[in-house]
């Protein structure tokens, strides 16, 4: 048996007309296309139901056919695919037959047929007839093609916004000339935001910006100290980066203008900024630290950042001074012994009492 399913995604018969669906059997169906085209002659799902009606006709010589109408709604295309689904389980039900079931759905467009792995689970198809009108139907595509470009706001901000903005470039580059500034300016300005923008949504920058953001808003409201931390971090970092290009500056003055080679650079960049560097880590790892004991997570290997900051800190600075000459050899092996005896003792030490005071948090816990 044949089963001509006309498929209403967005629900127009139910919405325009009386009917209550599914309609099923080829009179009801002919009845509900005449009471559509009477409430909207425009509606295209009129040419489906007649187009429903005309199979029919044509076939019910060869084998046994039906004729039956499914609706969705107009809401989300999730919710309408899924009241499809529904009515065509319903329709189903409801034929008397001992033949197998197959399909020929009939549409009016791109729109309706997504609906179609829907319906294949549930019966065979056959085939597909869309149904427009002849002059439309490459329109309606079209129109449906547009219309999920302009609904989805991802694809909606890649395409529209570069597209505003070159839009915008010709009457901002007269208005520039107008006011008297060079034209060229402003091709140049507007160029580059849009070549930025290409850039940052091509490398997917917007999702991280967002977490950023979002972060950040938690932060202020939630009072976390790292917000405070962090900034005061990255202007300790800003001066440690100035204070190095300081002293090699200073140091090329010393060798009255004499080419330094690429170990002295390096050597001399690290000693001017790791003072400011290990501030900056120390800050950022003792507000983390108080943001965990607030939150009652902390852990007291935490306490090992800053201890670790201040030893590599140490022997940073200790060997960019032996290559810049202002510091022994001597010097240099004390301060890699303290920077290594350092870091082992507060590993050792808060390992200890992170063990003890966890037993003894658990014991009196039990």
């Amino acid at each position: 048996m044949l089963l001509v399913l006309c498929v209403d995604l967005d629900d127009d018969l139910g919405r325009k007309t009386h009917f209550d669906t599914p309609v099923v059997g080829r009179d009801n169906v002919e009845a509900a296309a005449v009471a559509l085209a009477t409430a909207d002659p425009e509606d295209s799902d009129v040419n489906v139901m007649f187009e429903g009606v005309h199979l029919y006709d044509r076939i019910r010589f060869d084998e046994s056919v039906e004729v039956a109408i499914v609706t969705g709604n107009d809401g989300s295309d999730i919710g309408a695919n899924r009241e499809v689904g529904e009515e065509v389980d319903t329709v189903l039900a409801s034929l008397s037959t001992s033949e197998e079931i197959t399909t020929v759905i009939v549409t009016d467009g791109a729109q309706d047929e997504s609906v179609i792995p829907v319906i294949r689970s549930r019966i065979p198809v056959d085939g597909v007839r869309r149904v427009v009108v002849r002059q439309a139907q490459d329109l309606e595509s079209m129109y449906y093609t547009i219309k999920q470009v302009l609904d989805d706001p991802e694809t909606r901000g890649t395409i529209l916004v570069p597209l505003g903005i070159l839009i915008l470039i010709y009457p901002l580059a007269l208005a520039a000339d107008r006011l008297g500034m060079p034209g060229g300016a402003v091709f140049g300005g507007l160029s580059g935001l849009l070549g930025l923008y290409v850039l940052f949504r091509g490398l997917g920058l917007e999702r991280v910006v967002d977490r950023l953001a979002e972060k950040t808003r938690r932060s202020l409201y939630s009072g976390r100290v790292t917000l405070i931390t962090y900034v005061v971090a990255a202007a300790l970092l800003v001066i440690g980066g100035v204070s190095g290009v300081d002293t090699l500056e200073a140091i090329r003055q010393q060798n009255d203008g004499r080419s330094l080679g690429a170990l002295r650079v390096l050597a001399a960049l690290i000693y001017g900024a790791v003072v400011w560097f290990s501030a900056a880590g120390i800050t950022s790892s003792l507000g983390q630290i108080t943001d965990e004991y607030l939150a009652d997570e902390f852990r007291w290997r935490y306490l090992n950042a800053p201890f670790y900051v201040l030893a590599i800190g140490g022997v940073l600075y200790a060997v960019s001074a032996y290559f810049l000459s202002r510091a022994s050899l001597e010097f240099l092996a004390g301060m890699l012994t303290a920077g290594t005896l350092l870091g082992l003792t507060s590993t050792l030490v808060f390992a200890i009492a992170e063990s003890r005071y966890s037993r003894s948090g658990q014991a009196r816990a039990s």
